[in-house]
């Protein structure tokens, strides 16, 4: 009640409206706040296990743009909680791991004015690693068939360090087909570094095989 109360004094003195469904008053309407709530899943890519928190659809779709594409990191406490969750899951089985961040772009960087999922992972107060970086400009991901996408990302991330004895896991916002997770690793392995896991915000839902609370399905 009481933190109810300080969101209600400070959305009188800052007007704002809901990221995730426009309402007026607080940045996050607790209908919105709820549906950030983690659900960790574990899914398989490339042979890659990811474990991931929520559902890249509805309200946590349009959190997640607001966040990325309209400057709302008012948002970023909330998002980083459910990161924090898959992170913690992902480095159960591998509690010495580091975490190796997925590079945004620098033309998205100088846009945005900030990397979005290093920021939520500071808000987590998890460590990361900035140890990849980008050989080349990749087009857009968004209207490219699964195929394309894997295409278009091969051999755009390098390793700006060896890695020889270090166990990573990728961390990123969205996993939608994959294909920028299973680069990520690559890279990291053609630099000596071992790849335990990764560990996501949000997945697009697709037919990607999953395994919840121990039972395997499609």
């Amino acid at each position: 009640m009481l933190t109810d109360a300080l969101r209600d004094a400070v959305s009188l003195l800052l007007p704002v409206e809901c990221a995730g469904c426009g309402a007026d008053g607080r940045a996050l309407c607790s209908d919105c706040r709820g549906a950030l709530t983690g659900d960790v899943t574990q899914r398989f890519t490339g042979g890659l296990s990811v474990h991931t928190a929520l559902r890249y659809e509805g309200r946590v779709r349009r959190v997640m743009l607001a966040f990325k594409q309209q400057d709302r990191t008012d948002a970023a406490a909330a998002l980083a909680a459910p990161l924090a969750e898959a992170v913690a899951v992902a480095l159960a089985a591998h509690p010495g791991a580091e975490l190796a961040l997925v590079p945004t772009s620098r033309s998205a960087y100088r846009r945005r004015g900030y990397d979005p999922v290093r920021l939520l992972t500071r808000r987590a107060g998890l460590r990361v690693e900035g140890v990849l970086d980008h050989t080349r400009r990749t087009g857009t991901q968004k209207t490219l068939s699964l195929e394309a996408r894997a295409t278009n990302l091969a051999g755009a991330f390098v390793a700006k360090r060896r890695l020889d004895g270090r166990h990573l896991v990728v961390v990123d916002d969205i996993l939608t087909s994959g294909a920028t997770l299973v680069e990520a690793a690559r890279a990291i392995r053609a630099a000596g570094g071992e790849v335990t896991g990764a560990a996501t915000l949000a997945f697009t839902p697709r037919l990607l095989p999953f395994r919840d609370n121990g039972r395997s399905q499609d």
